[in-house]
């Protein structure tokens, strides 16, 4: 499960992944071999693509050597959670990898948190010790052995494994300088980029907590009370989802024109500054439809895929305040885009901070589960591009994107697509949400989870009755404004 912030609660951003960039080797003909403790403390961030952070993490190794499948799981805070979440992560992966067809020979296991105020890397490394127990013993009982378990902090690392005081001693042994092993050699000559850690990754799609957030909140207010209406009203829905796609295109040919800016920051306060705070509450709220939202997700690759996404990441940072929840839709669209483009790092931390604001949205819990599955993206977007061409020319901005294939839990999925069991690792929320949620309706269209869907036996699964999110209880109106939206759910 997962939240937005960095604090570590039971089950917080997991994913398990089919297999990884690196499986053992750079190219056919330039293996890397990796055998001290060392060696492995330096391999975790090109095998995960990212620094892990309050993080356990088990990598499977194959028959001849070879990585396999990885998992990861933030530490929970209680040490009681331990224990289930050391199953969860070892029966993820195992039984994940037996399901694909393929059997871990064995496994190494990584226990990666930083000091608190007061701690020594060392204390960290014994109070997570019972931890990395667990997660032998949990790795054991499915007839896996852990071959060795790490500990990370601090800059340095410890084995709980090796007994060897002239190889791990007991102080530890500092990590290398990044970027300066065989290893990392040999990942950058493939090509092979490492990120910073998953906080940089989120901040970048979390709600402003600046004074532009109150002007924001003002904004997305008033939209509300202009949109709500007109969304939930049959006779000009349809009109709304073509002044909302009309306005993201606009914003996305915006994006793709500005000049290009060094430095990830840099770049999301470019963008920032590109989107007005009355479009942005316009697009927020009108992408709550679903069927606005499921047509805007053909802006998934070539020249629209890259300012797409930006544009997401924006919604998703500018959805503050009673509107944190509203950013499920934009999260997920991230998500699919950056999965669609290849990104599935920043697919998954995406879907999972959606599923953090909507625990219960069905798009993000169906994506997530297909991204950690491994599953080809390419399956949707074949369909999305036949719906994109099957529409007329002259049907205004929405014959410019089509409605995505969507489905509940048993009905089908693109060819070739199984969902998983649920003992694989899945988002959800690591904290409980703000305010008690209103039973969601169900349209003609849906079906209950268990229940397949009428029809649903073409290449494209059914896609469920358009729905619409209503805008949350907030502060008073400004004086003149009028009465605020009542809090609502998917109508």
């Amino acid at each position: 499960m997962t939240n937005h912030g960095e604090t570590t609660e039971p089950f917080e951003n997991g994913d398990i992944a089919a297999g990884v960039s690196f499986d053992g080797q750079i190219t056919p003909d330039t293996p890397i071999a990796l055998r001290t403790p060392a060696e492995l403390a330096d391999a975790l961030p090109y095998l995960l693509g990212y620094r892990p952070e309050d993080s356990m993490v088990l990598v499977s190794l194959l028959d001849r050597g070879n990585f396999g499948g990885r998992a990861r799981l933030g530490i929970p805070a209680g040490v009681e959670d331990w224990q289930a979440a050391a199953r969860q992560i070892a029966r993820g992966l195992v039984i994940g990898a037996r399901r694909r067809g393929s059997r871990p020979e064995r496994i190494v296991a990584y226990v990666c948190q930083e000091p608190r105020p007061g701690e020594t890397g060392r204390d960290v490394m014994l109070r997570l010790a019972p931890l990395a127990q667990l997660l032998r013993t949990e790795c054991g009982s499915l007839d896996v052995p852990v071959i060795e378990a790490l500990c990370v902090s601090d800059t340095r690392f410890w084995s709980y494994v090796c007994p060897v005081e002239s190889c791990c001693p007991p102080e530890g042994t500092p990590m290398g300088m990044p970027g300066t092993s065989a290893m990392a050699a040999a990942a950058t000559y493939a090509g092979i980029q490492v990120r910073g850690s998953l906080r940089e990754l989120r901040a970048r799609m979390q709600p402003w907590e600046t004074s532009a957030a109150l002007e924001q909140e003002v904004a997305l207010d008033a939209a509300g009370m202009s949109l709500v209406p007109r969304i939930l009203d049959d006779a000009s829905r349809a009109e709304v989802a073509e002044e909302t796609l009309d306005l993201a295109g606009r914003i996305i040919r915006r994006f793709a024109e500005a000049a290009p800016v060094p430095g990830v920051h840099p770049a999301d306060v470019r963008d920032d500054a590109l989107l007005g705070h009355d479009e942005a509450a316009t697009l927020i709220l009108g992408f709550q439809d679903r069927t606005t939202r499921d047509r805007a997700a053909a802006w998934m690759e070539g020249d629209e895929g890259a300012p797409a996404l930006r544009l997401w990441r924006a919604l998703a940072r500018r959805c503050v305040g009673p509107y944190r929840e509203h950013a499920a839709a934009p999260l997920t669209l991230a998500g699919w885009v950056a999965w669609s483009t290849g990104d599935d790092i920043e697919a998954r931390e995406a879907l999972a901070m959606a599923l953090g604001a909507d625990p219960h949205y069905l798009f993000a819990q169906l994506l997530h589960r297909a991204c950690n599955e491994g599953l080809d993206p390419e399956s949707i977007r074949r369909c999305l591009r036949q719906e994109r061409h099957g529409r007329t020319p002259g049907e205004g901005p929405s014959s410019t994107v089509p409605d995505i294939p969507e489905q509940k839990a048993g009905s089908q999925l693109p060819p070739g697509a199984t969902l998983p069991a649920q003992d694989t690792t899945e988002a959800g929320p690591a904290t409980p949400p703000r305010r008690k949620r209103r039973r969601r309706s169900i349209g003609p269209g849906d079906t209950a989870p268990g229940k397949t869907a009428p029809g649903s036996t073409g290449p494209c699964p059914q896609r469920p009755q358009a729905q619409t999110r209503r805008p949350p209880r907030s502060r008073p109106a400004p004086s003149g404004a009028g009465k605020t939206c009542r809090n609502g759910e998917d109508g």
